[in-house]
Parts: structure tokens; sequence; C-alpha cells
């Protein structure tokens, strides 16, 4: 009997999973959905909304944590391994996720693409994961206006991210630099906002450059969520949560992408468990 209930279980989170996971990564409709496993729109959407939830609040502390002066100087030797680039603790920049109008909202989430949208601000290290997000911004605020008003652009304004402290370059005998975030010509230079190279008269190696990192981590994230290759036909807060879920997916492979941890030189000491049961 007992053995019969952790079937049961067990069976009911593989198709939890299952049925959200054949979302995010196909960015089928409910309605196809509907006809490919003849399950109501409305359980489909429930199971995806649910299952959205609790990957974001289990896999948060395990994938994407709250860095630490540690975790940052660690993300600036990565930058310097692989872009020569020092006393960069990664890069800062904003994409649209196109979503249904949500009722009464006006203009304020119709972006310069022409289509709805909310923000998914993001900065990244050079493993192409996402270090900090901010996810929900109006799609018509500007990528400047958004970082400002945001948690991580009000705790870099009053010093209180737990950045390294600043030391010199390599190879200078220079005062100490300061660490500092790269991000494009939409964001106000800063004490600790660095731009990249200017636009014009770029060759190969500099757009490369200027390309790098949260760019790339956009690109691998859309790749893998096709949900983000056409409108998301949810309410905005289960669009929200669609993108917070795809966001821990995303870190999680590439936390495990290499063939050990050590390729990435992480260790993940801590187990991930997923309750989807829910509550009462």
């Amino acid at each position: 009997m007992l053995y019969t209930i952790y079937a049961l279980a067990y069976l009911k989170c593989f198709f939890l999973f299952f049925f959200c996971f054949r979302f995010l990564a196909t960015g089928n409709s409910f309605a196809s959905l509907h006809f490919e496993f003849l399950l109501g729109i409305s359980t489909i959407s429930g199971i995806v909304g649910h299952t959205c939830k609790v990957i974001w609040q289990r896999l948060r502390e395990a994938v994407m944590p709250t860095p630490t002066a540690a975790d940052l100087l660690r993300f600036a030797d990565g930058v310097y391994q692989s872009a020569q680039f020092s006393n960069c603790i990664g890069a800062r920049d904003g994409k649209h996720i196109r979503v249904k109008k949500p009722p009464h909202s006006g203009s304020r989430y119709f972006d310069y693409k022409q289509y709805f949208s909310v923000v998914l601000m993001a900065l990244a290290d050079s493993d192409y994961k996402f270090v900090i997000v901010d996810i929900g911004a109006y799609g018509s605020t500007s990528d400047s206006r958004i970082f400002s008003v945001s948690r991580m652009g009000e705790r870099l304004r009053q010093n209180q991210l737990a950045l390294p402290e600043p030391s010199r370059l390599p190879g200078s005998a220079g005062p100490p630099a300061s660490f500092v975030i790269v991000a494009d010509e939409g964001f106000a230079v800063s004490p600790h906002l660095m731009r990249p190279f200017p636009r014009c008269d770029l060759d190969v190696r500099k757009r490369i450059f200027n390309r790098r990192y949260v760019e790339c981590a956009f690109g691998i994230l859309s790749s893998k969520c096709r949900v983000f290759q056409s409108s998301i036909q949810m309410k905005l807060d289960n669009a929200t949560l669609v993108i917070q879920a795809c966001v821990m997916l995303h870190n999680f492979t590439r936390i495990h992408d290499a063939s050990t941890d050590a390729d990435l030189g992480l260790n993940m000491t801590s187990s991930v468990s997923l309750d989807l049961s829910r509550p009462g």
C-alpha cells in the first residue's frame, strides 16, 4: 500500500514536470497541448503556473543565490580569463519578453519593437549564468530607467552591493581600481558601471566583445526555452512565473552542462529537492 502511494506521488510529479517542460521547451500553445494530450486548457495552464512557481522557489537558492564578495571576485576572475578585462564582475542588459496585452494597461507594455512585452533585466557572468535578475518592468520603459529603480541599481548607488575591495590592475603600479559592471550606452555611466566600445567603426573582435556574456546568455536562454520565440499567451502573473522558471532552469543547465562540476570551477554540494505537492 505504501509503495503504491509513493509510486502515484512519483507519477504525479513526473507528469507535472513533463507538461511544464513541454510547454517551456516547445512554446506550443495550450490549445495545441490540449489536443495532443486530451487535457483541459485550464488544467494545463494551472499545471504550468504551479510547476513554474515551485521551480523558482526551490532552485533559486541553489542556482542563483545572492552573490557575496567572494562570488563577485570569482566572476571577475572568469571575465579576466576569458576576455582579459580586469575588475569586471559581469555584463548587464535587458531583454524584452513578448506577452499578451494585460487588460486596462494602455500602452505601458507596448515597446519600441511594436509589441507588448515585459523586460528581463539581468547581470550575467563569464559562464553565461544569470547572477541577478529583475523581471516584469513595463516594456515601454527604458533600460536605464528600469536599472535605476531596480533593487540592484539602488544597492549599487548606495554602495550596498557586496563588491570586492578595489584592487590594482594587473601589471599596474597605479591606485586601486573599482570593480565594475559593463552595460551598453542605454545605461548611464557611474563609478561602478562602464560602457564597452562605441558602436561605430568596430572590428570583429570589438563587436564580439560588446555582445559577450549577457547577450550570449539571452541567446542560450531563448534557444533552449522556445516559449520566448513567440508571445506568452498567459496572464501577466503567470507569464512572470514562466520567465522566472526559465531563468532557474537556464542556470541549472549551465552549471551541469560540463562533464563535471570542476570543469566550471563550481561545487554543487547541496542537493535540490522539488516538492510539487499543493499546500493543504
